[in-house]
């Protein structure tokens, strides 16, 4: 028991921390903390409770910072995305879909930060970016990683961290939003969700505030590289 008081608001602080410097990465973080010591049908609901309030604090914090021009195709692509993902999780093994997205992101994190400037991409417009918002809706209900391929796109897209966190961190909000509705429907979110989701709060607002301080002293340079880097690590965190 006191291995748990310190491993799930530690996770908590952690994916916290993640999110208020670089915009994602919460749900993977918490899931390598507290499968030590909760059990996947335990932890779904809390990550997604969890993670609502983890991205709602940074999006209050830089609302006015933040530029949402480009969010309105990924969001309405990746709502319609969601109940495909639910779909396909009965006729596609999650964890072999989890390690394929595992091995893609090493070798992308890996190679961009050992060549830090790509060249962009331009074009498609907003149907490319609606097709890539689909995508994250669809990954997002199959195995909880809605954030993983926005993430990626506004990076390949070259935006100003501003454009790239006025992308994906509203656009998982919104995924968790919509995986919180679907597992309460479903009945999976019980009094033990809302006592750990409790113990994790302070844990939460911390990690916040510290998160929201270093971001506040990234350029774009030090953004880009720890967007790669964040990547790189949940790519691996997949793997093993």
């Amino acid at each position: 028991m006191p291995f748990e008081f310190l491993l799930i608001p530690g996770g908590a602080f952690l994916a916290a921390l993640a999110v208020g410097a670089a915009g994602f990465g919460d749900g993977l973080i918490v899931a390598a903390v507290w499968l030590h010591v909760l059990s996947p049908v335990e932890i779904v609901p809390l990550v997604v409770a969890s993670g609502i309030v983890i991205h709602l604090i940074p999006l209050v914090r830089l609302h006015q910072a933040l530029d949402f021009s480009k969010l309105w195709p990924f969001l309405i692509a990746g709502t319609l995305g969601v109940p495909v993902g639910n779909w396909l999780l009965q006729v596609v093994d999650p964890q072999v879909f989890r390690t394929g997205v595992g091995v893609f992101l090493v070798v992308y994190g890996g190679c961009f930060l050992v060549r830090p400037h790509p060249g962009r991409i331009t074009g498609g417009g907003r149907p490319m970016d609606a097709a890539i918002g689909a995508i994250g809706g669809i990954l997002g209900g199959l195995a909880g990683l809605s954030g993983i391929v926005p993430g990626v796109w506004a990076n390949l897209r070259g935006w100003p961290k501003e454009q790239q966190r006025g992308v994906f961190q509203p656009f998982i909000l919104a995924m968790h939003a919509m995986s919180l509705a679907w597992l309460t429907f479903g009945g999976m979110v019980d009094a033990r969700t809302g006592i750990n989701f409790l113990w994790c709060l302070p844990a939460i607002v911390a990690g916040s505030g510290l998160g929201l301080w270093l971001y506040g002293r990234l350029d774009e340079r030090r953004f880009h590289r720890i967007v790669l880097g964040m990547l790189l690590v949940l790519g691996v965190t997949l793997l093993i």
